[in-house]
């Protein structure tokens, strides 16, 4: 049952929920065979992550809490328990769904064999893998001169091994290997034969290899069991003054890695005996978070599982469309400067904004351009332009969010380069996160500067474009683009903040904001005014505006939520929120569009960017919204959201106790709004070249 507080679900419980559509994915017919395998990695990998920050968490208030009963209102560990219920639940479905597939998959003639499954010619096969290649990846580490938990490295899976022997005289022994999986894929592809196709799993050609292993040590019988341990991610930052922000970070960094452990999962056919003797040597408690599991772990790397089969097992190619208004070998500058252009990813390409730095670093009017990153792509087009940009002589100043969680190590390495390159960069904020995704580009037409501004609302990442549901703004609307600049010089001058007159930033004004637009609402539905508000964000968290969200319904204000994380508000209660809708869609597409709509007597107010509805966004980031003035897109905006509305296949209603059932609309057509999105975008071309 999900836990209410003043008609509030906990936010741990409501994030599981969240988890739990994702699973459902995996579940669902409609899935293609092999991206269901994927949904399982992006489940697993998604509740690693709730383990390692939000668990963390609630560990560390959980001792706060005994220590000073009064310093929290709810005792942590009650939602612990919760969280360990759903999770074991949650782990149970996992499981049954993961053997369903594995049997579908062979039904199709794709086999994932384990090391006992092997004919000859395989097992030659795997063992000349193993001397050529794997081999160089392995060293064992007996358990018996095991010294410290450090050296179990966090999210990394271990196979603890019994080593015995025929020989009465020899004793047994008990060693750990770590599964080398991220210097070599998790899957290890064999040669197929007519139309079957064979993996393995790394850990089990490790298990058949465990003879010429410890071949030297005159053991003949090997048992294996794996084990993983997650650890607490929070960074705690040295205070030092003597140190830079970046010697601050790099420490924090390696400190992570031997951070407390929040989980421990284990197979659970390992032996009571040998059980005994690791969790003694990796000095764990039955006070930690010990769960036992199947015989596999990291189910995250399923997120890369071999491309293999027939085309029908993948979800159906979505080329990124052309944008109408930008044709090519044309100046993107020159369109901007004619009318504002929303971008849709991925239905359409990120390479725009590749190719918009790209003008900018060789266009002679063009004398600076400022970024803000948060997570960049491995091998970024878009650092490339930026350096490019610099070795043409423009001025280039990138904020880069040197703590944006899990990406800082690559963040600060990033940062490095573009230093070397001559791009100046603007550190870190001490108390606050740079979370807004803005360019701009100063220009020099006339004899004065004009500024083209470009506000987004997910990352300058061309890797994550391509999954990630997001809307990008280019404007050179000058009371847009100024107060962007206002943005950057707040970020160089600190502690001054600007006014901001047609931006909304956090954290100076976005929750003030949005309450009074929503008062707004509530004034003209009480004047008899028809009043409503459309919300669409990942994340709802934040009791003020959740609260004046249910003031809004019991007068009367429709309230349409689209909520694709988690969301503490709760729909339908009669006299609280019975005029609140709240759907959820999951589908192949992350949806990460901050976009919110209000009616404002017939007078719709378009806003999109960076800021969920929660208190770090409010209070601790500097988050950009901006309003959307050209009509044209505004309408855009608002047929996408008609048909997110609408959609009766991957939308998820939120309502008393239904949770993550699937959503009726009375509809006979089956509308599903990522596709049917992409079918929008396609057939505004279609028009455009038959006019």
């Amino acid at each position: 049952m999900r836990k209410l507080s003043e008609n509030i679900i906990n936010r741990e419980i409501s994030w599981l929920h969240f988890n739990a559509r994702v699973l459902q994915e995996a579940i669902d017919p409609n899935t293609p065979l092999i991206e269901k395998i994927k949904f399982l990695g992006i489940f697993s990998n998604n509740r690693d992550e709730f383990f390692r920050v939000r668990v963390a968490s609630l560990n560390r208030l959980a001792k706060l809490h005994e220590l000073e009963p009064k310093t929290h209102k709810e005792d942590p560990r009650l939602t612990l328990e919760e969280i360990k219920k759903i999770v074991v639940k949650q782990e149970k479905i996992f499981t049954e769904t993961y053997f369903q597939i594995v049997k579908e998959l062979a039904n199709e003639g794709i086999y994932i064999l384990n090391e006992k499954e092997l004919d000859e010619e395989q097992g030659q096969f795997v063992k000349q893998f193993y001397q050529e290649t794997l081999r160089q990846y392995l060293f064992p580490i007996m358990l018996g001169n095991f010294q410290n938990i450090v050296s179990i490295k966090d999210g990394s899976i271990y196979l603890a091994i019994e080593l015995k022997s025929s020989k009465e005289e020899k004793p047994d022994d008990y060693a750990l290997i770590k599964v080398p999986q991220r210097s070599l894929s998790r899957f290890f592809t064999l040669p197929s034969k007519g139309d079957n196709h064979y993996i393995m799993l790394l850990d089990d050609v490790v298990r058949y290899c465990l003879k010429d292993i410890f071949a030297l040590f005159g053991f003949d019988t090997f048992n294996a069991f794996t084990i993983k341990i997650t650890r607490d991610a929070e960074l705690n930052i040295d205070e030092d003054i003597s140190k830079s922000f970046l010697e601050k970070m790099s420490a924090s960094i390696k400190q992570r890695k031997k951070g407390d452990p929040v989980r421990f999962v284990y197979d659970q056919t390992i032996p009571e005996q040998f059980f005994k003797k690791i969790t003694k040597r990796l000095k764990l408690s039955g006070k930690d978070n010990m769960r036992g599991g199947g015989r596999y772990h990291n189910f995250k790397d399923f997120m890369s599982f071999p491309k293999i089969g027939s085309q029908e097992y993948f979800f159906p190619h979505f080329p990124p469309l052309p944008h109408p208004d930008i044709l090519p070998n044309t100046s993107i500058i020159h369109k901007i400067r004619e009318k504002d252009i929303m971008l849709h990813f991925p239905y359409q390409s990120f390479q725009y904004v590749i190719d918009l730095l790209r003008e900018a670093s060789i266009d002679p009017k063009v004398k600076e351009i400022k970024m803000t990153f948060y997570r960049a792509a491995k091998y970024s087009n878009v650092v490339n332009a930026l350096v490019n940009a610099a070795r043409n002589g423009k001025k280039v100043t990138v904020f880069l969010e040197i703590q944006a969680r899990f990406d800082e190590e690559a963040n600060i390495i990033l940062a490095e380069k573009l230093h070397e390159e001559g791009v100046k960069i603007i550190p870190t904020i001490p108390g606050y996160k740079v979370h807004s995704k803005l360019i701009l580009i100063k220009r020099t037409e006339d004899g004065k500067p004009v500024y083209y501004a470009n506000i987004s609302t997910g990352n300058f990442n061309e890797s994550t474009a391509n999954v990630y549901a997001d809307d990008i703004l280019l404007t050179a609307n000058q009371q847009i683009a100024e107060e962007v600049e206002k943005v950057f010089q707040l970020f160089e001058t600190r502690f001054v903040p600007p006014v901001f007159n047609t931006l909304i930033v956090s954290p100076f004004q976005t929750r003030n904001f949005f309450m009074r637009k929503i008062d707004n609402e509530i004034k003209n539905v009480k004047e008899g005014k028809d009043a409503w508000v459309i919300i669409k964000l990942n994340n709802v968290v934040d009791k003020k505006i959740v609260n004046k969200l249910y003031q809004a319904s019991k007068a009367g204000v429709k309230v349409k939520m689209i909520v694709r994380g988690i969301c503490v508000l709760v729909p339908g209660i009669e006299g609280v929120s019975e005029n609140i809708e709240v759907i959820s869609i999951v589908d192949r597409f992350l949806e990460h569009s901050r976009v919110i709509v209000f009616n404002n007597d017939n007078e719709k107010l378009f806003y999109i960017g960076s800021a969920d509805w929660m208190p770090r966004n409010l209070d601790h980031r500097i988050e950009v919204m901006t309003p959307i003035l050209d009509k044209d897109i505004q309408q855009e905006l608002w047929d996408m959201i008609q048909i997110q509305l609408k959609d009766n296949c991957k939308a998820r209603v939120s309502h008393g106790n239904q949770i993550n059932k699937y959503r009726k609309t009375g509809s006979r057509k089956k509308i599903r709004s990522q596709f049917e999105i992409y079918d929008y975008f396609a057939e505004k071309i279609r028009k455009g070249n038959i006019e």
